[in-house]
């Protein structure tokens, strides 16, 4: 941006139209990062986390993706999850003006609250949620303590 002396009680309509650039500029980065969480400009499914004395959970939304199109793996206290959604339809009688569902490959990878048996770890897709099911390993499962009194 340009300085322009500012001189009298008027600002010239050039300097004008230049703060309305710049703002509607500044205001563009701010909403196309806060539609994007995290940074993630690619499509990629949400996860919720929580935790049983038991077993980890993990939920993704997977709506439209094929079970046998997921990549899941456990290294060490590391959960990830790959896969694709494809758009398989082809239409050329239509002239798109916005498309707003996502498309592609993804990956996401999370670090576990617990340690975790990878060996008996499950995974089940229904209704378009993934469920991933992670025992914990009997050392990192809460121990009950018996307090004696005296």
């Amino acid at each position: 941006m340009a300085l322009i002396p500012y001189r009298g009680r008027t600002m010239p309509a050039t300097t004008l139209s230049s703060l309305r650039d710049e703002m509607n500029e500044m205001f563009n980065r701010f909403w196309s990062t806060a539609r994007e969480p995290f940074g993630l400009a690619e499509w990629s499914p949400a996860l919720d986390v929580s935790e049983t004395d038991e077993a980890v959970l993990v939920h993704a939304e997977i709506p439209g993706i094929d079970p046998k199109d997921l990549d899941i793996s456990v290294v060490g206290d590391t959960l990830t999850l790959r896969g694709e959604k494809a758009d398989e339809t082809e239409q050329s009688d239509r002239n798109y003006h916005r498309v707003e569902r996502r498309y592609g490959s993804f990956t996401r990878s999370l670090t576990l609250p617990a340690s975790v048996d990878a060996d008996q770890v499950t995974a089940t897709a229904r209704q378009g949620v993934l469920e991933v099911r992670l025992p914990k390993k009997e050392e990192a499962r809460a121990k009950r303590i018996e307090v004696k009194g005296s």
